[in-house]
């Protein structure tokens, strides 16, 4: 099991790496799944639009793109997150920077649980669930 942080072409670094993997690894059981190996690849916007248009053919920006490869309950992926969409998007919903990097990262966890963001409802459901764990952190 391995939970890595890379950054590429962008110098975002994660200086709490051990509390994240913790974090991380309680929302897995919390929905009853364990983690596999799992990377987080902090990038910008273009690289991210390059990502969307060649692999899910959205011509669109985005902050978060997650790679699946989990299988029997194992959660494995890729998960790339825009550190210029997050900073833009913290001002945007009044967050600190750090609160809305957690819940992108756990979104995107969530996803690798199997949780969508496709309609309105699962997208609530989603919301609750990233509220949830991060409040959940904010207690440690």
């Amino acid at each position: 099991m391995a939970i890595l942080f890379v950054s590429h072409e962008f110098s975002q670094r994660i200086t709490n790496k051990a509390e994240l993997k913790k974090w991380l690894q309680a929302v897995a059981k919390s929905e009853k799944k364990s983690i596999g190996d799992l990377t987080y690849i902090f990038t910008g916007d273009d690289y991210l639009h390059d990502l969307n248009k060649k692999y899910l053919h959205h011509n669109t920006l985005t902050d978060i793109i997650t790679f699946d490869y989990s299988e029997d309950g194992i959660l494995n992926g890729d998960i790339f997150i825009s550190i210029e969409r997050v900073k833009e998007n913290a001002l945007k919903f009044k967050a600190t920077f750090k609160e809305e990097l957690y819940r992108v990262m756990v979104h995107g966890l969530l996803h690798l649980a199997g949780y969508t963001d496709k309609t309105k409802a699962a997208k609530a459901i989603m919301r609750k669930k990233e509220n949830e764990a991060l409040v959940a952190f904010k207690k440690k």
